[in-house]
């Protein structure tokens, strides 16, 4: 069976204190979903302002790098950014052959709109270091194989590709909407209990750069969102 989730990519948050997070490992993956946990939430809103807010080690440009002194600054920092980064993407995992094709360095998950084009020829770059990547595959091109590291051409993939019929790629990016989503919900959630001031724009404005179209066809504007299904874990 193969599974795909939206997912982002931890960062280090032991010593994270605006607000309670999950202790998750840094460098792995954190699926996002409406079955999140408050704590796990928090971890996803910390790895979205940590590259967004100035607290990041990264120079990407923000003119106030200066560390964030309470939740609101942090999360407003965020809010204005003209063009929110999500490290991370689309993972795909097979269950039945255990191989998991992780997005790479420098992938992320505002641009996880690219599967769509792929019925198009349009493949999306799945990012840097191991390098996975997309190629057709099959001369009638009806489906495609994903490579879970090996894109370079000096190097030979670790394992065994994920094979996709196209017919079943609508299902899983539907899957794909339906769990951001839930996420979205949450994020709303979250807003309410540690920035209550902020709630409105923080929802849009992750929405904004994160929701997916309405039908699994070729993604339309990205605040067209429908509206998300409630429920947390506490």
């Amino acid at each position: 069976m193969l599974i795909a989730d939206a997912v982002l990519e931890t960062i280090d948050v032991a010593d994270f204190a605006l607000w309670p997070v999950a202790a998750l490992p840094p460098y792995g993956f954190l699926a996002l979903s409406g079955r999140m946990s408050m704590p796990e939430v928090g971890t996803a809103m910390a790895i979205l302002t940590d590259y967004n807010s100035g607290d990041s080690d990264d120079d990407h440009g923000l003119e106030d790098d200066r560390p964030a002194s309470d939740p609101a600054e942090r999360v407003r920092r965020l809010i204005t950014t003209d063009h929110p980064i999500a490290r991370g993407g689309v993972r795909l995992r097979d269950t039945g052959t255990g191989v998991t094709v992780n997005p790479g360095c420098c992938c992320g998950l505002e641009d996880w709109h690219e599967w769509f084009g792929i019925p198009n020829g349009d493949l999306p770059w799945l990012g840097h270091d191991p390098s996975p990547r997309i190629e057709p595959a099959g001369q009638a091109g009806h489906a495609i194989r994903l490579w879970p590291d090996g894109g370079d051409a000096d190097e030979a993939p670790s394992t065994d590709p994920i094979e996709l019929a196209l017919a079943d790629l609508p299902g899983m990016l539907g899957t794909v909407r339906d769990e951001l989503r839930g996420f979205l919900s949450l994020v709303e959630q979250w807003a309410g209990r540690y920035v209550p001031s902020l709630g409105g724009e923080l929802t849009a404005r992750i929405e904004a750069a994160l929701a997916p179209p309405d039908s699994c066809g070729p993604p339309g504007r990205r605040d067209q969102g429908a509206a998300h299904p409630r429920g947390v874990r506490p």
